[in-house]
């Protein structure tokens, strides 16, 4: 297993090898020796074609993620709210799905969402932070201060996700 930086400070992909057979195949996801975060629980999600779910950030007990995909594939985007950043409103994105030899990191600071690509998709989120109710907070998934460039015009949105904050909010 091995840690591969990306363009955004912070952010990681976790690699692993995979392990074939006939009979399918294996891949270690997690190892608590190759990241300094401690990590509490783990949520999954299962979404249906063209769902997107995102952005979500708490603002408060802000919360590292590692992203993997279990199902499907997804077009999985985090966006830099770390106030002092120098890359303050920039997005990350990038396609997982269940053959990918990684795992997505994400440090505290980021707001994260993901568009199913496939007839449905499974990811499972290993967090750092308990959920904090009080502090969820959700980032506009167009919004124009950003500037996403999603594969969609008309995704499948919750309620929350529809109310979602411009950037100057998180300013």
């Amino acid at each position: 297993m091995k840690l591969e930086n990306l363009k955004i400070k912070g952010l990681k992909l976790i690699k692993s090898k995979i392990y074939k057979d006939k009979r399918g195949f294996l891949r270690e996801i997690f190892k608590d020796k190759i990241l300094y975060d401690t990590f509490l629980f783990d949520v999954m999600s299962y979404s249906k074609k063209n769902v997107l779910r995102g952005l979500h950030i708490q603002t408060k007990k802000s919360q590292a993620k590692i992203i993997t995909v279990t199902h499907g594939k997804i077009l999985d985007v985090v966006v830099d709210l770390r106030k002092n950043s120098q890359t303050f409103g920039k997005y990350f994105s990038i396609i997982i799905s269940q053959r990918s030899d990684f795992s997505f990191y994400i440090p505290k600071g980021f707001a994260h969402g993901f568009l199913c690509l496939s007839k449905e998709c499974t990811v499972n989120y290993k967090c750092s932070q308990y959920r904090h109710k009080k502090s969820e907070a959700t980032l506009n998934w167009n919004d124009e201060d950003v500037g996403i460039n999603w594969p969609i015009k008309k995704p499948i949105l919750s309620k929350k996700d529809k109310k979602g904050k411009s950037l100057r909010y998180f300013k």
